[in-house]
C-alpha cells in the first residue's frame, strides 16, 4: 500500500510522516529528489536526493519519474521510480 502526503510546503507534511513512522516502524519513507540547494542541517539521500538541474532535467526526458514539479518557478521536487520501486521489490520478495 502507498501513501502520499501533499500540502504546501511549511504545512507540517515532515512532523507528520515522522509521527506515523514512529507509530508504524514497517512502513517506509521514500526520499524525494530536488534541484534546490541543500540546508546546513540536511543529508543527501535521506532528507532529499540533492540533483543538479540539468541532471533533473535529464531524468524528466527518461522518464525516471513517477512525479514531479517545478515548484515557484524555479526548483524542481519528484519521487525518482527506482526509489519507489526499489520498496515494492522488497515486499514482493
Amino acid at each position: 500500500m502507498l501513501f502520499a502526503v501533499a500540502a504546501p510546503s511549511g504545512t507540517g507534511k515532515t512532523s507528520i510522516v515522522k509521527e506515523v513512522l514512529k507509530l508504524n516502524p514497517d512502513m517506509v519513507f521514500s526520499v524525494s529528489a530536488t534541484t534546490r540547494k541543500k540546508r546546513e542541517n540536511e543529508i543527501d539521500g535521506k532528507d532529499y536526493f540533492f540533483i543538479e538541474k540539468k541532471d533533473f532535467l535529464e531524468k524528466i526526458q527518461k522518464g525516471d519519474f513517477i512525479e514531479y514539479e517545478c515548484v515557484f518557478g524555479n526548483d524542481y521536487y519528484g519521487t525518482l521510480k527506482e526509489v519507489v520501486d526499489c520498496f515494492i521489490n522488497r515486499i514482493q520478495t
